[in-house]
């Protein structure tokens, strides 16, 4: 597991044991194993975006909070400029860059992902809504088994609630999803 994975992990556990909440607890609200929470809780697995969001929302923090160690502090407006938002590496192939981070009580996360072609799309859910534009490249979204093929300008906007996945049809292709939980 990569040093990133590893403090998240520990913030988690740490924030969670300060708050006095039983992994079991934490588990079931983000509906997954005990084991497999367990597993997040001691960087043996990496732990799926969805999941961080769910983890966050229990703890009462936000994501940003989780995956960089500060609160965000902007209410009125943030800038991150080009290169300069933060760059989580989640998954091999696959690295999303958060661009809102610094905004306080977002109701939307724009990030932009960079994923590598792979075998198949590891597909996940999560609450909300989701939006995906291709920037460069094309990708394949799958979305409860129907695969769907984008190319730089398309666009799609779906129910993530739904099993879904996304992976590189070309060498590497980037996209820019918006998700509101």
């Amino acid at each position: 597991m990569n040093e990133q994975v590893k403090q998240i992990a520990a913030r988690i556990r740490e924030l969670r044991e300060i708050l006095d909440i039983p992994q079991e607890e934490v588990a079931k609200k983000v509906e997954v194993s005990l084991g497999e929470y367990q597993k997040y809780e001691q960087a043996e697995d990496d732990i799926p975006i969805g999941v961080l969001y769910g983890v966050a929302a229990e703890l009462g923090v936000d994501p940003t909070e989780l995956l960089t160690g500060e609160a965000p502090r902007m209410d009125e407006y943030t800038i991150v400029r080009g290169g300069n938002g933060v760059s989580v590496e989640r998954y091999p192939g696959y690295a999303f860059t958060a661009l809102a981070y610094n905004y306080k009580n977002r109701d939307m996360e724009p990030m932009i992902v960079t994923i590598s072609p792979n075998d198949e799309a590891e597909l996940v859910t999560h609450s909300g809504q989701e939006f995906n534009y291709v920037l460069e490249g094309a990708i394949k979204v799958v979305i409860r088994g129907r695969e769907f093929v984008l190319k730089a300008g398309d666009s799609i906007y779906f129910n993530p609630e739904l099993p879904h996945g996304q992976r590189a049809v070309t060498d590497v292709a980037k996209f820019l999803t918006i998700i509101n939980e």
